[in-house]
C-alpha cells in the first residue's frame, strides 16, 4: 500500500487532474515562444553601408531615368558584393561611386578598388523586421554580440533554482516563476543597451527553468500511474501551438520591443491563478508537512466528488511509512550518482538530455539560413511536431519508454546524416529532411521530460531534473557554436549533431523500463527496483482506511478496506 492507493480513492484522474493538468500545462504555449524567441528578436535584417551623406539615391535615378535604372541597380555604384558574389556586402563600401559598374559588361573586375568601412551607419531592409535588436547595434558588434547572447541567455541559467527546488517545493517556486518570468520580461522590452537586454534574458531563463521543472513534477505527482503516458503526452502539444502562435505574434508585430512584452504580460495571469494549485503531497509528506498533506488530498478528493472522511494522519503515515523512514537526512545533487541505481540513471539521462537538445537547438535556432521565409519556417517546424508527438505517444503506449526514447535518438542522428549527402541546390530536399529532424528530436524531447520524472525519486525528483536540465542547456549553449565548424568542413556541423544523438541512443538503451511502473518515492526504491538489489523487508503496521476507523494486522473492522490499484490496463492511446 503506497500513495498510489490513496490518489486513486480520492478519484483517481479525476476532476481536478483535468484543471489542474491543464493551468499547468496553459503557459506552454508562451513558453515556446520563450526558447524561440531570438529567431525573431535578435533576427539579422538584410543591410548594407548607407551612402555618402553627399549622394541620394533619388538624385541619379533622375539622371539615369533614360536607361531605367531603379534605385537597386544604383546601389551596386556605392555598395561592393560579399566574397560569395550573390549579395551587397554587408561591412564595406567604395570609397567613390563606381558608375562605370552600372553600364551593361561593365567591368567584372573590382579588386583593386578601394573601398573603406560603414562611416555612415547602415541600411536595414525592413520587409521581414521593422526592428530587432541587431539593427540598433553598430555592424562591428553585429555577430558578436548575436553570438554571446546565443551563450549566455539560457545555458546554465537553471543552476540556482534547482539548488532550492526541494527546499521550497513545486508550487511555491512555480508561482515566483511566474512573476519573474512576467516583470523581468517586460523589463527587457525596456533595455537601453544590448548588454543589458542579455542580462534579463539570462534572468528570464532562470523563470523558464522553475516553470518547466517544477511544472512536469506537480503534474506527475498528482497523476495517477496509468494515466501518466497520456496526459504527458497530450500536454506537450501546448509547446508544439505556442511555436505557431509565435510565428503569428512575430509576423503580425514584427518589433522586437512589442513582441517582448506580448509574450510576456500572460504570465501575471498564470500567476494570478496558479495560487489555486495543490502543492505535492508526496513532498509535503516527505518534508514533515503531513497536516497540509493531508488537507490537500482531502480537497482534491472532495472536487473528484469522492470524499474520503476516513482518511487520518495515522492511515497518511501508514501508506507512506518506508517512503518517511528513507527520508531522514538532506538530500544533495551527490546523491543523485551516490548509489549503483541512481548513477546509472544520472549518466545515461545526462547524454540523452545533452543530445537532444543539442540537435534540435541546432535545427531550429537559424531559421534564417533555410533561404525560406523565417515565418513560414516556424510555422513549418511547429506543425511537424504534431504527428511526431503522435508517434511519440503510440510509441510510448506499446514500446516502452526506453526503446521510444532510443529509437527517437538514432532516427534523428540517421536524417541528419542523410542531409549531408544533398546536394546544396537541392533546398527543398535539404527542409524536409531537416523538419523530419526537428520532429524525431521534439519527439526526444517529449519522451524525456515524461520518462525523467517517472526514473527519478520524489524525494530529489526536482534536484534531478534540474541537474540533467543543465546539461539540456548545455547543449543549446554548445549548438550554435558548432556551425562555425562549417568553414572548417560544411559537413563537419551534421556530423557533430548526428554522432551525439547516435552516443545519447545508446546511453538510452540502459536506461530501466517505467511503463505502467509506479513512482519511486525514495532512493531505496530505485535501488530494489532497477540495481538487482534488495532491502530487508519492514516489518510494521497495517493500517488501512475503513468504515471503522484504523485497523492493526489481523484485527476484522467493519467497513470497506481501500481498494487497491488494479492491473494497469488503457494506459496511453487505450485510455482513450
Amino acid at each position: 500500500m503506497g500513495f498510489s492507493d490513496l490518489l486513486q480513492e480520492a478519484g483517481g484522474f479525476g476532476r481536478f487532474q483535468w484543471m489542474h493538468v491543464t493551468l499547468i500545462s496553459l503557459p506552454g504555449l508562451l513558453l515556446a515562444s520563450q526558447n524561440l524567441l531570438n529567431n525573431f528578436v535578435s533576427g539579422v535584417p538584410t543591410h548594407h553601408c548607407s551612402l555618402p551623406a553627399n549622394y541620394s539615391l533619388p538624385d541619379y535615378q533622375v539622371t539615369f531615368g533614360s536607361c531605367e535604372i531603379d534605385e537597386k541597380q544604383l546601389v551596386k555604384a556605392f555598395i561592393p558584393l560579399d566574397p560569395s558574389g550573390n549579395r551587397l556586402d554587408r561591412c564595406r563600401r567604395y570609397v567613390e561611386p563606381q558608375w562605370h559598374l552600372l553600364v551593361t559588361n561593365g567591368s567584372a573586375n573590382v579588386s583593386h578598388l578601394k573601398t573603406e568601412e560603414c562611416l555612415d551607419g547602415w541600411t536595414f531592409d525592413h520587409s521581414e523586421f521593422l526592428a530587432t535588436t541587431i539593427s540598433e547595434v553598430t555592424c562591428c558588434e553585429l555577430m558578436f554580440l548575436l553570438s554571446i547572447f546565443i551563450i549566455t541567455v539560457y545555458p546554465m541559467s537553471n543552476q540556482p533554482e534547482s539548488a532550492i527546488l526541494f527546499r521550497f517545493g513545486r508550487r511555491s517556486v512555480l508561482i515566483w516563476s511566474y512573476l519573474q518570468l512576467a516583470i523581468l520580461g517586460c523589463s527587457a522590452a525596456l533595455s537601453p543597451t544590448y548588454s543589458v537586454y542579455c542580462i534579463f534574458r539570462f534572468l528570464c531563463g532562470m523563470a523558464v527553468s522553475g516553470i518547466i521543472i517544477n511544472g512536469v513534477s506537480l503534474k506527475v505527482e498528482w497523476i495517477p500511474t496509468k494515466e501518466r503516458t497520456l496526459v504527458g503526452t497530450l500536454t506537450s502539444f501546448f509547446f508544439t501551438f505556442g511555436q505557431l502562435i509565435l510565428a503569428g505574434l512575430a509576423y503580425w508585430l514584427r518589433d522586437w520591443r512589442k513582441l517582448q512584452v506580448v509574450v510576456c504580460v500572460p504570465h501575471f495571469l498564470f500567476f494570478a491563478y496558479s495560487w489555486w494549485f495543490a502543492e505535492s503531497a508526496r513532498w509535503l509528506v516527505l518534508n514533515r508537512r503531513s497536516d497540509k498533506a493531508l488537507k490537500n488530498l482531502h480537497r482534491v478528493a472532495r472536487i473528484n466528488g469522492k470524499p474520503i472522511n476516513q482518511l487520518t494522519l495515522e492511515v497518511l503515515h501508514s501508506h507512506m511509512k518506508k517512503e518517511i523512514d528513507s527520508c531522514q537526512s538532506t538530500l544533495t545533487a551527490y546523491d543523485l550518482v551516490k548509489t549503483r541505481g541512481m548513477r546509472r540513471i544520472s549518466i545515461c539521462l545526462m547524454a540523452v538530455w545533452f543530445a537532444t537538445s543539442f540537435a534540435y537547438y541546432g535545427l531550429v535556432m537559424d531559421l534564417q539560413k533555410f533561404g525560406v521565409s523565417i515565418y513560414v519556417m516556424q510555422i513549418i517546424f511547429g506543425a511537424v511536431d504534431i504527428p511526431s508527438k503522435l508517434l511519440a505517444l503510440a510509441a510510448l503506449t506499446y514500446l516502452g519508454r526506453r526503446y521510444s526514447q532510443a529509437t527517437c535518438l538514432f532516427m534523428s542522428a540517421l536524417v541528419i546524416f542523410a542531409n549531408i549527402f544533398i546536394p546544396p541546390d537541392m533546398q527543398v530536399l535539404r527542409t524536409v529532411l531537416a523538419c523530419l529532424g526537428k520532429g524525431f528530436t521534439s519527439s526526444s524531447f517529449t519522451v524525456v521530460y515524461l520518462y525523467t520524472g517517472e526514473l527519478y525519486p520524489t524525494v530529489i525528483r526536482q534536484t534531478g531534473m534540474g541537474f540533467v536540465s543543465t546539461m539540456a542547456r548545455t547543449g543549446s549553449m554548445a549548438a550554435p557554436a558548432v556551425l562555425i565548424l562549417d568553414e572548417v568542413f560544411p559537413a563537419l556541423p551534421s556530423i557533430v549533431y548526428g554522432g551525439a544523438a547516435v552516443l545519447a541512443g545508446f546511453f538510452a538503451c540502459f536506461l530501466p523500463e517505467t511503463l505502467n511502473v509506479e513512482l519511486p518515492d525514495t532512493i531505496n526504491d530505485v535501488e530494489e527496483k532497477w540495481s538487482g538489489r534488495k532491502s530487508t523487508p519492514h516489518h510494521q503496521e497495517d493500517v488501512s482506511l475503513r468504515e471503522g476507523g484504523v485497523c492493526e494486522h489481523g484485527d476484522q473492522v467493519s467497513g470497506v478496506p481501500l481498494k487497491e490499484l488494479k492491473d494497469v490496463e488503457g494506459t496511453g492511446l487505450n485510455a482513450l
